[in-house]
């Protein structure tokens, strides 16, 4: 019960095609089961893809009618987990028993259906749906395809002596959500990124040595031959493309904030590692930042988890 087998998945999507990449997600699942992992990692947004076209193609211009186009292809290709578009991957997860994050672009039903969110979904090893954190701040140019998500997915979950949370990109850089999952108990930190190793290299070691928890960081793979022939107006996005969008970068750090393993570059398959709890319980003996070294009567976090949505009903 003190170990926990790891595999981090660092793969390209098949972009913006989430059938094909439901299918590839499937494969790392079903690998990483038969080598006996216990917990399989994805990175930001990999089901369907990260929106790189933003950047390539003046995301920002009024009434483009390439960006309405580009965006309603984005929303075919999300994910609507009411109507069980991610019940393959939960069998899968039943069948290898191994847990699951995997980041998906969320359509979300309770919000209209119509608008996207980038979320981290949590799979126990039993295949149930635990969790679905939808980030809570999209970054820069993020902004002009994902909305604002909200507080109901700061959870964390038991998998074997370890308690299990995670955040999505740049949350990671967000005191206060970082403190909501140390506060829950959190002592295995999830980091998801859409790549590369300059997101990785830094942030990953300093939450590993801030919390005094293992960190594991997952990032993406893209690449320009990444890119779908079928995608739409495909040529004005790899007009101004570099060969690589995303290199990667995914690693582990311990709980001393040392690296395990390395940031992981232009390498795509599955990472393994297994990480031993004792080094939790070792590293707390000097320092806990919401145990023996904090102040709760001085500072304190409040916490909202409540599922947001425009109409509440109530029953007549």
């Amino acid at each position: 019960m003190n170990t926990l087998k790891v595999a981090l998945a660092q793969i390209s999507p098949v972009w913006l095609n989430k059938e094909k990449t439901l299918d590839k997600i499937g494969i790392s699942i079903t690998e990483a089961g038969k080598k006996n992992c216990e917990l399989i990692v994805f990175g930001e947004a990999l089901l369907p893809g990260y929106p790189f076209w933003l950047a390539l193609t003046n995301g920002a211009e009024w009434n483009s009618t390439l960006q309405k186009e580009l965006h309603a292809h984005y929303l075919r290709n999300a994910i609507q987990i009411e109507e069980g578009e991610l019940d393959v991957l939960c069998m899968l997860a039943k069948e290898n028993k191994i847990a699951v994050y995997l980041g998906i672009i969320e359509r979300a039903k309770n919000r209209g259906g119509h608008s996207l969110y980038c979320s981290l979904v949590y799979i126990n090893p039993q295949g149930e749906i635990k969790s679905v954190h939808r980030k809570l701040q999209p970054t820069y140019d993020e902004r002009l395809t994902w909305s604002p998500g909200d507080g109901n997915g700061l959870q964390v979950h038991s998998l074997k002596k370890f308690t299990v949370g995670g955040l999505n990109c740049w949350e990671n850089w967000m005191p206060l959500p970082r403190t909501a999952l140390y506060g829950l108990g959190e002592d295995l930190h999830i980091a998801v990124w859409p790549g590369s190793d300059h997101n990785t290299k830094d942030i990953t070691r300093f939450i590993a040595l801030e919390s005094r928890s293992f960190v594991i960081s997952v990032s993406s793979l893209m690449r320009l031959e990444d890119f779908p022939k079928d995608t739409p107006h495909l040529d004005k996005i790899i007009e101004k493309a570099p060969k690589i969008l995303a290199n990667g970068g995914s690693c582990i750090a311990g709980p001393d904030g040392e690296w395990i393993i390395n940031p992981t570059i232009n390498k795509e398959g599955l990472i393994i590692e297994t990480l031993d709890f004792n080094r939790v319980l070792e590293e707390r003996q000097n320092f806990d930042p919401v145990g023996h070294y904090s102040r709760p009567d001085v500072t304190k976090l409040s916490l909202n988890r409540q599922r947001q949505s425009i109409i509440e009903l109530v029953n007549e």
